[in-house]
């Protein structure tokens, strides 16, 4: 068994060919129903396929179970298999030997390269374009930011541990009539002089933002409503002048985005102060998360905005895109909605800049996979974009195919009203704040625990447990699922959290500390590992699980399942380090093989978390 094997998909391949070669007129391979044990002392897996079988095949399940016994080799795997391996109706105990799984470990250890820890490299990178992040000009990162942040660069970062290219893309909102509104408001709060470049923030940006968009906001709703009730020429009067000014400032706007699209020099000026403030904050806050979001992922809908015309009218020239009133739709099979890609008034949507967007990433960029992070509510316009896309032949890779399209989905973070988390107010909370927060209560929790330690070593601690309980949360949330956030669940440093799982670190890394203290911390590198108790069995087969679990998260685009995988493999460790002596084994041989076991599940912790974007730290 080498390391880059789970046991469980071992014994999968094995109790396929002994099935296959007890009952050959089965028709194609038959799934085993490989399953861990919930009653050690009977063994570690159990079989449970011969009872479907034998209504299949007409047979007593005790009875299959012998034959499938009769042809199963699991020579250098588990312990023989006798009559008494069968169980009840049928059921097959293995027990895996103790020197597989050391043997497993052991070249765990030493695969490929010393941080490889199981995790098979691939033989044929691909190149995959992730898209994650996707802030708006002029508005603060707020909660809805995180999941749309951290899920993908997890995605991300599954893929690159694994060996794949991946080109990070951040769809900024920087273009279009809203981005205009708020260049024009700028330019003349700035020509005004009632502010000047050097003390702008974003926060008063997102201010103007919201000032502009009211500007531009007509009322024709309360105009219809006074003409057709007849409420007095006064009143009309009154709401006709906002009609109008709003208008005015609507067609300001409109002047101003045709500046911007000519490249006036001192609009774009105006527009690139915007672009630096709010992405200067923006690449602060990821980097705080640990989100590996830089100024060279980013790619505005302004980098798209020569393309659009291009596209429709390659769309329009080759029939992919028809004229509908007007409007130029692609009709997507199998949905009633087609994609709409230019409004009657010539105006393009975002549905026109997702096409350019995948054009570009699979054509120009190579990409075989494009994943998308965003929120679930916009599965209908990711259907109707990937479907017009294979349409238009976009998604298709030079030589190879067609790329896999794939909307990330993610559920909503919600308050404990069971609503879309909010302010007090009514606000969307900003991500900023919330962190500051998490890491303020983190404070209290490590000067509580922590007292002893200096200052500066407290508040990296404190900023490190913050930045992971806020991560892990999210992370550990099946991604398609809402979620209630709450600080009080995620700072503790017991159960399904980043604190507990940071904690299980640590404490890898401190029997290390203790060890030398006490004098007995050599010899344990490249030590034999010695796998005889049931507590080293079980963290080792934990251990060995680790390579596969990665692949599943790229496969399946689930962080939550590494997530969970490090909580079982820390619970593991818990159940070890309680059950059987390190530093004061019974033996030195005992001693080093337990303490090379410690190395190895702290590595694989580190490399897990690494791989999540989760920042850990040496002592608590």
């Amino acid at each position: 068994m080498s390391a880059l094997e789970d046991p469980s998909l071992v014994l999968r391949q094995r109790f396929e060919a002994a099935i296959a070669a007890a009952f050959p007129q089965l028709p194609g391979p038959v799934d085993p129903v490989i399953t861990a044990s919930r009653q050690p002392q009977f063994g570690d897996f159990q079989s449970n396929a011969a009872m479907a079988l034998a209504k299949q095949l007409g047979l007593k399940p005790r009875d299959v179970a012998a034959a499938i016994v009769a042809k199963l080799d699991l020579a250098g795997i588990a312990e023989p298999l006798t009559e008494k391996s069968i169980a009840g109706p049928g059921f097959i105990n293995i027990s895996l030997r103790g020197d597989a799984l050391a043997a497993g470990v052991t070249a765990l250890d030493a695969a490929g390269t010393a941080d490889d820890l199981g995790v098979a490299r691939t033989s044929s990178p691909q190149t995959v374009v992730v898209d994650l992040c996707g802030v708006n000009l002029a508005k603060q990162m707020h909660v809805g930011h995180l999941r749309s942040t951290v899920i993908p660069d997890a995605i991300a970062r599954a893929f690159e541990r694994l060996g794949h290219k991946v080109i990070r893309q951040s769809h900024v909102g920087d273009w279009g009539l809203p981005i205009a509104m708020v260049t024009g408001k700028l330019k003349g709060e700035l020509d005004a002089g009632r502010v000047t470049p050097a003390t702008l923030t974003l926060d008063a940006l997102e201010q103007l933002y919201r000032a502009a968009q009211a500007e531009c906001e007509r009322d024709l709703k309360g105009l219809e409503a006074v003409r057709r009730y007849g409420l007095g020429p006064k009143l009309e009067a009154e709401v006709q002048a906002q009609v109008d000014t709003a208008t005015e400032a609507f067609n300001r706007a409109r002047e101003v985005l045709l500046k911007l699209q000519s490249h006036d020099p001192d609009t774009v000026a105006v527009w690139k102060l915007i672009y630096d403030i709010t992405m200067r904050a923006c690449l602060e806050t990821c980097s705080r998360l640990h989100a590996n979001i830089t100024a060279d992922h980013t790619a505005g809908e302004s980098s798209y905005a020569e393309e659009l015309g291009g596209v429709v009218k390659d769309l329009l020239d080759r029939g992919v895109a028809a004229i509908d009133q007007g409007a130029v739709v692609v009709r997507v099979q199998g949905l009633e909605v087609p994609c709409l890609v230019r409004k009657s008034d010539g105006g393009y949507l975002y549905a026109t800049t997702d096409l350019a967007a995948i054009r570009r990433r699979v054509q120009k960029f190579g990409a075989s996979r494009v994943i998308y992070g965003v929120d679930i509510r916009q599965s209908l316009h990711f259907q109707q974009v990937f479907g017009a896309a294979i349409k238009a032949g976009y998604a298709d890779v030079p030589g190879d195919g067609v790329a896999r399209l794939e909307h990330a989905a993610f559920g909503t973070v919600l308050g404990a009203d069971g609503k879309p988390f909010k302010t007090r107010s009514g606000e969307n909370v900003k991500l900023a704040d919330l962190l500051d927060e998490a890491v303020q209560r983190a404070r209290k929790v490590v000067d509580d625990r922590s007292a002893s330690l200096a200052e500066a070593d407290r508040a990296r601690i404190a900023e490190a447990v913050g930045i992971a309980a806020i991560k892990y949360m999210d992370l550990s949330t099946e991604r398609s699922k809402d979620y209630v956030f709450d600080f009080d669940r995620m700072l503790a440093f017991e159960g399904n959290t980043g604190p507990y799982l940071l904690y299980a670190l640590v404490r890898t890394r401190s029997i290390f500390r203790k060890a030398a203290e006490e004098g007995r911390d050599g010899g344990w590198r490249g030590a034999v590992i010695s796998i005889t108790e049931p507590a080293e069995k079980s963290l080792a087969l934990a251990l060995l699980r680790y390579g596969k679990v990665v692949e599943s998260v790229a496969e399946t685009l689930e962080p939550h399942r590494l997530c969970q995988y490090l909580i079982e493999l820390s619970t593991a460790f818990s159940a070890f380090f309680d059950q059987c002596k390190v530093i004061w084994a019974p033996d030195d041989a005992t001693r080093r093989s337990r303490l090379r076991l410690c190395d190895i599940t702290g590595r694989v912790l580190a490399d897990g978390l690494k791989t999540l974007g989760i920042p850990t730290v040496e002592r608590m």
